[in-house]
């Protein structure tokens, strides 16, 4: 099944391949502005406070031949500032999501986080 963050024009990028449920990485830099308020190519918002990140599914990734046309939305206007804190200091944010739904189809509407850490550079 392909995956692919998406882009600020709505087009797929940085697709993924998951053969059989395998973990995917996808790596993009996010900006903390004024009000810690999160800014990127890849952030995306609704309201004042609300910023996501869409993963894409299938035909929305580019696979014209996939059954599923999905997206993925991953919050994180509601990451912790400790993680955000630690992060900016020289760390990196890695948010782990389940991709498949409860029903075995690929997960899509709003995904909740698994976890999340900070990583070391």
């Amino acid at each position: 099944m392909l995956h692919s963050l998406q882009a600020a024009d709505g087009s797929p990028l940085d697709p993924k391949v998951s053969r059989d449920g395998e973990p995917l990485a996808f790596d993009f830099a996010i900006r903390l502005g004024p009000g810690r308020k999160f800014l990127g190519d890849q952030v995306r918002r609704e309201g004042a406070q609300r910023r996501f990140v869409y993963i894409r599914i299938g035909q929305l990734a580019g696979d014209a031949a996939s059954p599923w046309s999905r997206r993925m939305k991953i919050d994180i206007h509601d990451i912790p500032p400790e993680l955000v804190d630690r992060a900016a200091h020289g760390g990196l944010i890695e948010t782990t999501i389940e991709g498949t739904a409860g029903d075995g189809t690929p997960a899509c509407a709003t995904v909740r986080p698994v976890e999340r850490r900070v990583v070391e550079r």
